[in-house]
């Protein structure tokens, strides 16, 4: 299989950041034409297309971002509305760096000179937006909301400790829904102290918010399953794959 560099007439590295870019686009032989920075807006990624337009000796220019689902993605779109074909570029290692130094114009130029050395027929292209972008979202927010709950529960289950027998036993349990209504549903005691009472809306406050947690769980679920199922038929058919598993290969 031929490399890369046998087959373009251009590569050029992204460096990016918060607010600015850093280019660079060279030769096949890894020679620079030249390095630009621009602002990580949609000015900019105009300014890239023309600057990229304008130096490539040639139509076949690939082009290696790296970050391109974070700082780098409003560039990535703007370039691949271009036209032009768009790589994940991997982040130098540290021993790269030490040995090369730290700089965004250095990234810039370790992008060109990594993407130089891939096999053409093999490129390591962007993960497309639309449906996998959204199953992305769906999962960092199945994350967020696993991270929350498992907090909120440990907590629950701390106050749960601190009360009679019956609160003892619940805190022992894996608290299943049953539990958290009657938990959200509980009657503040007569004649409560502060203390009694804080703890008292405290128990109901959390096993409401773990109620509705798991409603939101079991809402992400389907939401990924829908998805996945459009993308992958019958993916989650195969045993121990469901939706989330799904999701996080596709």
């Amino acid at each position: 299989m031929p490399m890369l560099a046998e087959v373009v007439d251009a590569v050029v590295g992204a460096d990016t950041h918060r607010d600015t870019h850093e280019l660079e686009i060279a030769h096949p032989t890894g020679a620079v034409i030249g390095t630009r920075s621009v602002s990580n807006h949609t000015t900019g990624f105009a300014q890239a297309v023309g600057w990229i337009a304008e130096h490539a000796p040639g139509p076949r220019v690939v082009v290696a971002i790296e970050g391109t689902r974070s700082y780098g993605a409003g560039l990535t779109r703007a370039l691949t509305e271009a036209g032009l074909t768009v790589i994940e570029c991997e982040q130098p290692t540290r021993a790269e760096r030490r040995r090369r130094g730290k700089s965004d114009a250095i990234d810039a130029h370790l992008a060109v000179r990594w993407a130089l050395e891939l096999d053409a027929a093999k490129l390591p292209t962007p993960r497309a937006d639309g449906d996998r972008e959204a199953l992305r979202t769906l999962l960092c927010a199945r994350d967020e909301l696993t991270t929350t709950g498992t907090a909120q529960t440990n907590r629950l289950k701390a106050l749960l400790r601190d009360g009679d027998d019956t609160d003892r036993a619940a805190a022992r349990s894996r608290l299943s829904d049953t539990d958290l209504n009657e938990l959200a549903r509980r009657p503040q005691p007569r004649e409560a102290s502060r203390t009694q009472a804080v703890r008292h809306g405290e128990i109901r406050r959390l096993a409401v918010a773990l109620r509705e947690q798991r409603r939101e769980l079991r809402d992400n679920r389907a939401q990924l399953q829908a998805i996945v199922g459009d993308l992958a038929p019958g993916l989650t058919d195969h045993k121990g794959i469901g939706p989330v598993c799904a999701a996080q290969v596709i």
